[in-house]
């Protein structure tokens, strides 16, 4: 990393370079809005087939039920992070980018045929729990490799800006779920929607992937992992544990950082429509619709906030966004609490997103950027995956414990702390915008020691 903290003017790309990077960044995008799809729409639909898979009369124990489920699918990232990871590292970013929507596609077909309650007791919630395994599986280590694709795919200078598309992607997938269920909520009675529409987004998500696996595999490997496997025969060095264990800093570094991210970007996304019907006393479809609209504008900015991370470095937009969840939450998560109307939600739901925006817009690119090209992507992996099963696949979960043992806004001070550890992560951090994917011979180069030499 340059000492003087500005970025070195790189050469000016080929027509051919700008268009082979534009692919790159369009194809690893796309297939990352249908894993993401798929990922989502779980959440999104549980309002309309929790009835489905578990008895009883209690509405919020059985969406605690399919949010348990939902959780658990965040238990298997972390060996998805390893497993796939590993195979980024070893056999190639498209490679592993391939595999990871094939899975995504099996569980989705799962998820569509599952038998109910009624049909076939508890084994119906069994083949949930088997399809979110999957799910997990495959989406542990999607993040990775896309974080790292392109990251790597991008032009120097613009590594921010290409990597917001990561999320950008990802929220896409989201609305494309929720555009889905506005469609069939006008379309279908609540009755069909509960009976049979639920099913229908699953066997779509299904149909996407195909397409993706189509497409990711004419995909071109990134120049980073092609420069690495020909320049060093010792395969066995990449993606590995033990070359993990080399930069356990970095690792650890990744995990604290993501802690407050994860916590707070699923308590805004996939919660909030449940927060909004159950606190907040709105409709399914006006909760939906506060929510579609508000996560669209969410995409919009995410590639404005990489585009100024290049400018400015990562650190402050991280800064940004850790005091505004901090003091933040409280505050918003009430207001939001209390809104009764469309507008007002929107309006709250949006100030607490553009908040998320300084960690969702970059973060990909600051995981990648601490490792070197050998490890990146187990790297990045591994300890986003197990950040993300302990805190973000439980957020849910424990929003609404804390709901159903009558003490809410207990939920709010918890996003804040979480969003506390990692303001003080960030202060402390180096900014690794300038920092080289590939020195030059240095095969264990370490990003973090370089920032603060």
């Amino acid at each position: 990393m340059s000492s003087s903290g500005t970025s070195a003017v790189p050469p000016k790309p080929s027509r051919e370079e700008r268009a082979r990077r534009r692919l790159a960044l369009v194809g690893g995008s796309l297939g990352n809005l249908v894993e993401w799809y798929d990922w989502f729409v779980y959440a999104s639909f549980a309002v309309y087939f929790a009835d489905d898979f578990f008895p009883g009369s209690n509405s919020t124990a059985k969406l605690m039920n399919t949010a348990g489920i939902f959780a658990v699918g965040f238990l298997m990232r972390p060996v998805g992070g390893w497993l796939l990871g590993r195979a980024a590292d070893r056999r190639g970013r498209k490679s592993a980018l391939t595999l990871t929507v094939t899975m995504m596609s099996a569980a989705a077909v799962l998820i569509a045929l599952a038998p109910t309650y009624g049909q076939a007791g508890y084994l119906g919630a069994a083949v949930l729990l088997v399809a979110r395994l999957l799910q997990g599986l495959s989406i542990g280590g999607e993040y990775a490799a896309s974080a790292t694709y392109l990251t790597e795919a991008s032009a120097p200078n613009r590594r921010g800006l290409g990597s917001s598309f990561q999320y950008v992607s990802m929220t896409v997938g989201q609305l494309l779920g929720l555009g889905i269920l506005i469609v069939m909520q006008h379309t279908l009675t609540t009755k069909e929607l509960h009976a049979w529409g639920w099913r229908v987004p699953f066997l779509l998500g299904a149909v996407f992937a195909l397409v993706v696996f189509w497409l990711r595999r004419r995909l071109p490997e990134t120049d980073a992992f092609t420069k690495e496997t020909a320049g060093r025969a010792a395969e066995g060095a990449r993606g590995t544990l033990r070359g993990l264990w080399e930069h356990r800093r970095q690792a650890a570094l990744v995990m604290a950082l993501t802690l407050g991210g994860t916590v707070a970007y699923y308590t805004y996304t996939t919660y909030l429509t449940k927060y909004l019907i159950g606190s907040a006393g709105l409709s399914k479809n006006t909760a939906t619709l506060v929510s579609f609209t508000a996560l669209a504008v969410f995409a919009a900015v995410q590639p404005l906030a990489g585009l100024l991370s290049d400018r400015i470095g990562r650190r402050p937009l991280l800064i940004t966004f850790a005091v505004g969840c901090t003091v933040g939450t409280y505050p918003l998560m009430s207001a939001l609490g209390s809104a009764s109307s469309y507008w007002s939600a929107l309006g709250l739901s949006v100030v607490a997103l553009l908040i998320v925006t300084g960690y969702t817009s970059i973060n990909a690119a600051v995981k990648a950027e601490l490792f070197p090209t050998r490890i990146r992507a187990l790297g990045v992996a591994l300890p986003y995956a197990l950040a993300n099963a302990l805190f973000g696949g439980t957020a849910e979960y424990v929003a609404l414990w804390f709901k159903n043992g009558g003490h809410e806004s207990g939920f709010f001070w918890y996003v804040s702390a979480c969003a506390l550890v990692s303001l003080v992560t960030y202060v402390f951090m180096p900014d690794t915008r300038d920092a080289e994917l590939d020195p030059a011979g240095a095969q264990g180069a370490d990003p973090v020691a370089e920032a603060v030499r």
